[in-house]
């Protein structure tokens, strides 16, 4: 793994793990109100969030295992919470309230295609109608 994956890594991992922490704990009181004020804006409750928390929580961690399918598993599950972010953000927010979002979306697509290991070749090379 090369210096620049193993900072985009580290940046995405310590990312996730405060903003997962914060999801599900809700120990930074201002964040916490923010980050429900959108699920509220967006019809989703405190369930929703906590699940969307786990969810960064565990990709943040995987996402260092980048020797085996789990690395790209934490990454790909960054990358869809990402997208997701900016689906709900586009469709009712400014578009600059997904800026975090977008930068998530491309680090984690640049660690998933630059995998050195490249095990998205093996989902590629089973799936006959799918072609990289």
């Amino acid at each position: 793994m090369n210096i620049a994956i193993s900072i985009i890594i580290g940046l995405l991992s310590f990312f996730f793990l405060f903003a997962g922490s914060i999801k599900v704990l809700a120990w930074q009181k201002t964040i916490f109100e923010i980050q429900m004020g959108f699920m509220q804006k967006y019809g989703l409750n405190r369930q929703i969030l906590f699940l969307i928390g786990l969810v960064e929580l565990v990709a943040a961690v995987l996402i260092w295992f980048q020797s085996s399918i789990w690395g790209v598993a934490g990454a790909l599950a960054i990358l869809v919470t990402s997208v997701g972010a900016l689906f709900f953000h586009f469709r009712f927010d400014r578009w600059q309230d997904g800026v975090p979002a977008m930068v998530t979306f491309a680090l984690s697509a640049v660690v998933v295609l630059l995998n050195e290991e490249n095990h998205l070749s093996f989902i590629f090379d089973n799936i006959p109608w799918l072609t990289l």
